[in-house]
């Protein structure tokens, strides 16, 4: 794959192979994403686990302390009262079975979706269109909850979901390069703090193998997965 001269210059501009300090990472990546346009900058810990077990799956959610710097576009299923509640907290489309069909028809022009368990049946009908997006409402991340209200006013205010893929890695975004260093920080640590939260117990040796932090357009930057551990296990 060929890279852009800026690419080529931000590689060159520090030792790919040195792991830092969650601070100085942040800051190094802060710095490296300087594209023309906004970045998103992400992170990826790769954990030792085995997610083909059930007890060492490593799945949850957490609310980024300064959200995720982005608009996020919420999609509730809901009727009646719980319809109301969902536009009152914020919701950007509220409906039901119109929306099924729509979303049948190709529109998917949203972040996220919630939907209150009675409208579960309907909805299962998209799951091959929304599961491979990772949009399915789902029980265990609170998106299928009656509580339709709280749970848009915490995606909108940063609420992201997180699973382990197969190879045992979880990441996420943590924010904008728009955003202050002191803000993406105090976001990489409450998403580094919630996965070491759930870790199963049924995990064995050393939790966090590796960790990366990477703007969009940019290099990754290696995180030291020892002083991580030590200090936010």
């Amino acid at each position: 794959m060929k890279h852009s001269r800026r690419y080529r210059e931000l590689v060159e501009s520090y030792d790919k192979q040195q792991s830092f300090p969650l601070p100085e990472a942040v800051a190094l990546v802060k710095r490296m994403a300087n594209a023309k346009v906004e970045e998103s900058i992400d992170v990826a810990m790769r954990l030792g686990i085995d997610p083909r077990h059930a007890d060492q799956q490593v799945r949850g959610t957490v609310i980024l302390p300064h959200g995720t710097g982005r608009t996020v576009r919420v999609l509730v299923f809901a009727k009646g009262d719980h319809a109301k509640e969902a536009e009152e907290a914020g919701a950007d489309v509220v409906g039901a079975e119109e929306l099924v069909e729509k979303i049948q028809g190709g529109w998917l022009d949203f972040d996220r979706v919630v939907a209150t368990p009675d409208m579960m049946g309907q909805v299962g009908r998209l799951g091959r269109v929304l599961g491979p997006r990772g949009l399915m409402p789902n029980p265990k991340l609170g998106t299928v909850t009656f509580e339709v209200g709280r749970v848009v006013g915490e995606i909108k205010a940063g609420k992201v979901d997180f699973r382990a893929e197969k190879a045992g890695i979880v990441h996420s975004t943590i924010g904008r390069s728009s955003m202050d260093t002191k803000q993406l920080e105090e976001n990489a640590v409450a998403f580094v703090e919630t996965v070491f939260r759930l870790k199963p117990s049924a995990a064995k040796g050393r939790y966090l193998k590796s960790m990366a932090l990477s703007p969009t357009m940019g290099p990754a930057v290696r995180v030291d997965p020892l002083a991580v551990a030590g200090q936010y296990a």
